[in-house]
């Protein structure tokens, strides 16, 4: 098998030979077809990640087909095309993951690669009018703008939802997933080309936040809203308020700018404000997103498709922000 390697920090992944994998009990070995970036994964390769060790596979979302099957598991399993669960042991409690809840990709080797050994209880069915690379585009990121909009963010149809930092993964499923339930949605982006291209999927108007004001632009312009669904933090966090509904929620499923500046505590609870963290999903949210997704015929938004040998080019056009939709990596072509 061939695997993007990472062997050091601010290192470029390195594509290894290694052995063809062998499931033991209660093990498959799935032949990869395609994998997709994370945010994640860049995080990890810069050493901005807990618990980093070196070497691994990253990658945390794949699809391919079942190849081999261990003792103890399904032989009928062999030959099934299948989308890889990354979420790993989360736990008792659907509010909150466990202390043994673990991501795909770190520690344990990802999809980065031709092979993956797992279990079947990680393995789903792909929706039947999603292409291979549509499969693998969804798991990270749909299933964490599904947790956000959804199971946190209580989003209702005919509601109003702010998305910010349009174009990326989490925040293009979030925006698809809304505008598919029938709410309003605006977005938060430094390209009008990205936002023109969201108005053209349902989206009802947005904001540069790169413009001085934009805040109260959008205020006069669309009005406040009950949901907020942010990744980034920063200096605009703050903003934000300014632009929830009393008795709005505020969903934060990352901190991609950093941490806010500050935050006025008069305004949260004078405004009765649900300030609410998100991240990854249960696998009874997994279910439901692919129920939603198959209901809705929903195609994931893929910028582009790259060889697994040139892991390190998806990389760098996520590090500079470039992708419109996700980065997709064609693992049978090593």
């Amino acid at each position: 098998m061939k695997a993007l390697v990472l062997e050091e920090l601010k290192q470029p992944l390195q594509l290894r030979e290694r052995p063809d994998p062998a499931p033991g009990p209660g093990e498959v070995v799935v032949t990869l077809e395609a994998a997709s970036l994370n945010r994640r994964d860049y995080w990890i390769t810069e050493g901005l990640y807990p618990g980093i060790r070196t070497p691994v596979v990253l990658g945390s979302d794949g699809a391919g087909v079942v190849s081999a099957t261990g003792d103890g598991v399904d032989s009928e399993l062999a030959g099934k095309e299948v989308l890889v669960n990354p979420s790993k042991s989360w736990g008792e409690d659907p509010a909150a993951q466990g202390a043994d809840f673990e991501v795909l990709g770190m520690p344990s080797d990802g999809t980065f690669a031709t092979h993956l050994v797992t279990t079947p209880g990680q393995l789903l069915s792909i929706p039947g009018h999603l292409s291979m690379r549509e499969a693998a585009a969804l798991p990270i990121a749909a299933l964490t703008a599904w947790r956000a909009v959804f199971t946190k963010g209580k989003l209702r149809a005919g509601q109003k939802i702010l998305i910010t930092g349009i174009g990326g993964g989490v925040a293009l499923f979030c925006a698809q997933l809304a505008i598919a339930s029938g709410a309003e949605v605006y977005l938060t982006s430094s390209s009008e080309e990205k936002m023109d291209r969201v108005k053209e999927m349902g989206a009802r108007g947005g904001a540069n936040y790169r413009e001085d004001g934009w805040a109260k632009e959008f205020r006069d312009r669309h009005g406040q809203v009950q949901l907020i669904v942010d990744g980034a933090g920063g200096k605009d966090y703050a903003r934000l308020l300014d632009i929830a509904l009393p008795a709005g929620r505020l969903v934060s499923y990352g901190s991609t700018a950093g941490a806010p500046e500050r935050l006025d505590l008069f305004r949260i609870f004078w405004k009765q404000l649900r300030i609410i963290g998100s991240t990854m999903g249960t696998a009874d949210e997994m279910a439901a997103l692919l129920e939603f997704i198959t209901t809705h015929q929903l195609h994931p938004v893929i910028d582009s498709v790259y060889p697994l040998a040139d892991g390190n080019a998806a990389l760098d056009c996520m590090k500079n922000h470039g992708q419109f939709g996700k980065l997709v990596l064609d693992c049978g072509e090593a």
